[in-house]
């Protein structure tokens, strides 16, 4: 509800991208306020801005122009060394083609993020039992990523985004590379952690999946559409 307290307030944000002498308007002044605790799907086919607009909110794309305010603090003007720390403490990432490394097991994978955030290897052990558990990935956290399934290596990847606590959890096409068993497989642990409290921000092509969500918005040329 506008108004709320925003985890997520996008004002007027313009991004260019400019090939040689042509510009290329990716984001046109959009405006964005996701509420603490939401969960907002944005759709629109390829090239409509969609990873343009999620990688605006995590601090990886400097906008041309406008505001950029995460969980109260200004993005813009800050260092690149600000925004990494601020993605490490407050985000969380689902990406399509799950990022997993290949040489770690399922358990190890999850336990990165926690590594370089200076959990103790014990906690962090235990803390990525758990998640695996959760999504039911118990008898697989010993398997390496070559011997998953697509829909189980987007869950591990899914525990992995959550072992830190972050805040916000954003998702780049998370269901693109999976089947309908999977996809709901992946929803399900969406829905999940955000009734822990965690707010989700899901970018995708497929409007079927708004059914998860509190709210659903369109991105078209650049402009978001409630």
């Amino acid at each position: 509800m506008k108004g709320a307290k925003a985890v997520i307030d996008l004002k007027g944000v313009s991004k260019i991208y400019r090939r040689g002498t042509r510009e290329v308007k990716a984001l046109d002044g959009v405006d964005l306020h996701i509420d603490r605790g939401g969960y907002v799907v944005i759709e629109g086919p390829s090239g409509s801005g969609k990873t343009t607009l999620l990688f605006t909110v995590a601090g990886l794309v400097r906008p041309t122009a406008g505001s950029v305010v995460v969980d109260e603090v200004e993005l813009v003007g800050r260092t690149p060394a600000e925004l990494a720390e601020l993605r490490k403490e407050k985000f969380g990432f689902v990406f399509q083609m799950f990022h997993l490394i290949p040489y770690l097991t399922a358990l190890e994978n999850v336990c990165v993020p926690m590594g370089l955030a200076g959990v103790r290897p014990k906690e962090a052990a235990h803390r990525a039992a758990a998640l695996l558990k959760r999504f039911g990935l118990a008898e697989r956290e010993q398997h390496h990523p070559s011997e998953l399934s697509a829909g189980e290596k987007q869950r591990v990847a899914i525990a992995r985004a959550v072992a830190n606590r972050p805040r916000i959890v954003l998702a780049d096409e998370p269901t693109g590379n999976l089947d309908r068993e999977a996809a709901l497989d992946v929803f399900t642990a969406f829905d999940e952690i955000h009734r822990d409290g965690t707010s989700i921000m899901v970018v995708t092509h497929d409007a079927s999946v708004s059914q998860w969500a509190s709210r659903l918005l369109r991105l078209e040329k650049g402009h978001v559409v409630d």
